[in-house]
């Protein structure tokens, strides 16, 4: 399949690119082909937006983005938890940052055709994963068919380490070959902007999202709670109720759209959050049209 195929029309064109069953220069197999030695590879193209995958901080002063409308139906920012929501792991649990240039597992990406990183190892036992519904909702929105949405991360990872670890996993799991779960998230933000990842519990963060996370994440993206969707896994508090309880615009009355996913973010609960906010654009259009 070709890159083209894979994405759709539109796409960012993506780096080192390898169907299926073949194998990339300078890599070599291991355990039967499920792991490869990655290559250091330079970072990915980026939207004409000037996102970028920097490490570095700086402020997105920008004003908020036109609300969504029926002709453009999408959250403006689309807000993930990481742990058992995101990916299979709680980093709290684990002990060893992903070594990028270790050996990863290998596979399909998605349903893409196309092969990459599907497991990041976070020491000899432990693989990361994205679930089926983040790997859908970013592949997507990497090839562009959520017009005017951004994505963001809110999760209250309970330890520094457990922090390191997490972004370590973003650096390394892909979307595409080539493309890392890291580089989907800087995509159009300015370059070195991070207020998109607000990820841990260490002050100014704490465990309670509604209280800290997502007041952050609306001070540096400009974006309103009513244009967010939030996914949480929520199994060890009701982190959807509180971000929607106490997250609300007076302007509508109305926070964010929650989806709470118990058992990872599938692809069943991406599609549910993309139609509840569309049934929410589609109610406040109804209801301007009656005033």
């Amino acid at each position: 399949m070709t890159p083209a195929l894979a994405l759709g029309v539109g796409a960012t064109r993506i780096a080192n690119v390898v169907p299926r069953g073949a194998t990339r220069d300078a890599e070599t197999a291991a355990g039967g082909g499920a792991a490869r030695r990655r290559r250091r590879r330079p970072s990915v193209a980026m939207r004409a937006s000037g996102a970028s995958a920097s490490s570095s901080s700086s402020s997105f002063a920008e004003p908020s983005p036109s609300p969504s409308s029926p002709s453009d139906p999408y959250p403006r920012l689309a807000v993930f938890d990481l742990d058992a929501c995101f990916w299979n792991e709680e980093m709290y649990t684990l002990r060893h940052l992903v070594d990028a240039s270790a050996e990863q597992v290998v596979g399909e990406l998605g349903d893409s055709g196309l092969e990459g990183v599907v497991g990041a190892r976070s020491g000899a036992d432990v693989v990361i994963r994205i679930h089926p519904g983040a790997m859908r909702a970013l592949q997507r929105f990497h090839a562009g068919e959520y017009p005017g949405m951004r994505i963001a991360a809110a999760s209250s990872a309970d330890t520094p380490l457990a922090v390191r670890i997490g972004r370590s996993a973003l650096d390394v799991l892909e979307i595409f070959p080539g493309v890392t779960a890291r580089e989907a998230f800087s995509i159009g933000w300015p370059a070195g902007f991070e207020g998109n990842l607000q990820i841990g519990r260490t002050p100014p963060l704490s465990s309670d999202k509604a209280a800290t996370h997502f007041p952050i994440l609306r001070r540096e993206t400009g974006i309103a709670y009513d244009e967010m969707l939030f996914f949480d896994d929520c199994n060890w508090g009701d982190h959807c109720g509180a971000v929607a309880r106490g997250c609300v615009e007076a302007r509508s009355g109305e926070g964010p759209v929650v989806v709470r996913t118990p058992r990872g973010l599938g692809i069943d609960e991406w599609e549910l959050g993309l139609e509840r906010f569309r049934q929410r654009v589609e109610a406040r259009a109804e209801g301007a049209t009656r005033r």
